[in-house]
């Protein structure tokens, strides 16, 4: 089976919420459960917009909760596939929370989950391959590497001797 290449913006999911009592805690702010949940959720579509599979999430590899999220708040969620490898995909989705008076968008967090395309048995398949194309997905699909390889070495399945994109961070050979 030949895969065809694509490019991030084809996996490109935008997800809009709006803040409710129920989704905050005592101080009013964005549970980060709920936010963790509306990110896994928008990220999938987007990795089944790459690959046409069913995905699953094989793990949430960064989360950053730069500032509170108030009841109320309109928020935008961006997932795009930032790099494909033969049966994984990394996702970076980006949160916005957009100002009620002005609509000027601020970014709030920022995620980043690998999910595998999967069979009906649960088996992983290949998915197709990406090719950046703006300086920010050719930055994303580059540090994808390294973060793969990072989750590699943390989880046991890697030395780190053999993680040479990293080692290119820190030796100049």
């Amino acid at each position: 089976m030949v895969m065809k290449s694509k490019t991030p913006k084809e996996s490109l999911t935008i997800q809009t919420q709006a803040v409710l009592p129920n989704d905050t805690n005592t101080l009013g702010n964005l549970f980060g459960g709920q936010l963790l949940q509306w990110m896994d959720i928008v990220a999938s579509i987007s990795a089944h917009r790459h690959c046409k599979r069913v995905v699953v999430t094989a793990s949430v590899n960064n989360v950053s909760f730069n500032m509170p999220i108030n009841h109320a708040s309109i928020l935008t969620l961006e997932a795009k596939v930032s790099r494909a490898f033969s049966t994984s995909m990394e996702v970076f989705i980006d949160v916005w929370v957009e100002d009620h008076v002005t609509g000027i968008k601020t970014k709030a967090n920022e995620a980043i989950y690998t999910f595998v395309a999967v069979d009906q048995n649960g088996s992983p398949l290949p998915v197709p391959e990406i090719t950046p194309e703006t300086d920010e997905e050719k930055l994303r699909y580059d540090g994808a590497l390294r973060r793969k390889q990072l989750s590699l070495i943390l989880a046991g399945k890697m030395k780190p001797s053999d993680a040479n994109e990293l080692k290119a961070l820190f030796f100049k050979e």
